[in-house]
């Protein structure tokens, strides 16, 4: 026969009820009751019917991630701390992508709905903030990055202008002179503000502005705006990327022309991902806390799910950090 929670409870000593508190997690169970439980879960091997449970409470058990692209390594890692934390909680988590896209995102935010989540967490890139009262999913969401789209729901994320700034000054410090940024998008949030972060620091710094666009933000946009930066009369002795591909691929064009990374031009990313502690040289980049982003989100939409009445929306920023590694410090 099948072990129930009242074989679990009767080998433990308590009632079914704190057996049941032990089973879902909940913080409030003396610590000997909890140790008994725990002791007669392993001896038992009882497993929860999760779909049975989260019937009961009128739950699918799933939340959403929705990100513009796991094809660039800071959304697939951030994804897969997602569903750990997820886990963690009880849930499993689906993984939608919008290529960055208005409409992509319009399209996945209208098929999301409480038939197949309880909650969805966001990273949107284009959305306006119409489009989010005009497509509602009815469960809480909770977006992830800094973004200018002003709606009242969760966010985290670091301080983008902030972040910017640190790269910046960083290469300030070291003593160049002629800084370009590359990653410049018309609709992208991320690229609006970590633009001015990099205007700030040079303006701090009293140097001039050297600015290219990637309309996408992969390998091949930053060798592209990378050459165009070196075919200048005077090409720039620094850059700083918007994300971490974009610095790897500036720093193949670099190496194409005969020159040297840091000893010639300097290079900063943003994201700091594996692929740029493993590139050569390795790559100074500006480092979220990803784990605490992803967990930070979860929790944030446990709490929305669970809430007996509506609180205010939150806006948590987490810690960053600059890496400086080889391509700055030589």
């Amino acid at each position: 026969m099948a072990v129930t929670l009242r074989d679990v409870a009767r080998m433990a000593g308590v009632s079914i009820k704190t057996a049941s508190n032990v089973v879902n997690g909940y913080s409030f169970v003396k610590p000997e009751n909890r140790r008994r439980v725990e002791e007669a879960l392993a001896a038992t091997g009882y497993r929860p019917n999760i779909g049975a449970r989260n019937l009961r409470r009128g739950r699918t058990g799933f939340i959403a991630l929705v990100v513009p692209e796991l094809g660039i390594p800071y959304f697939g890692e951030l994804a897969g701390l997602v569903i750990t934390a997820g886990r963690e909680l009880g849930w499993n988590v689906l993984i939608e992508q919008t290529q960055a896209s208005r409409e992509g995102e319009r399209a996945v935010l209208s098929a999301l709905g409480p038939h197949l989540i309880d909650a969805a967490v966001i990273s949107p890139e284009a959305l306006h903030a119409a489009d989010f009262a005009e497509l509602d999913p009815g469960v809480p969401l909770v977006m992830i990055g800094e973004h200018s789209v002003d709606v009242r729901i969760d966010r985290v994320a670091i301080d983008n202008v902030l972040a910017a700034r640190l790269a910046v000054g960083h290469l300030v410090e070291i003593g160049r002179r002629r800084i370009a940024a590359i990653g410049a998008h018309p609709t992208r949030g991320t690229s609006e503000l970590r633009l001015a972060g990099y205007r700030q620091a040079l303006a701090d710094a009293g140097l001039p502005e050297l600015v290219r666009p990637a309309l996408s933000y992969h390998r091949q946009n930053g060798a592209a705006a990378m050459a165009s930066l070196l075919d200048l009369p005077e090409p720039p002795d620094a850059v700083f990327c918007f994300n971490d591909l974009l610095a790897i691929g500036a720093m193949r064009a670099i190496a194409d022309r005969g020159l040297r990374v840091p000893e010639d031009i300097a290079v900063v990313g943003f994201d700091n991902t594996e692929e740029g502690a493993y590139s050569r040289p390795t790559l100074t980049s500006i480092a979220p806390d990803k784990l605490a982003i992803a967990r930070t989100a979860v929790e944030l939409a446990r709490r929305r799910i669970e809430a007996e009445e509506p609180f205010e929306p939150e806006d948590i920023q987490t810690p960053f950090t600059l890496a400086v590694r080889e391509s700055t410090a030589g």
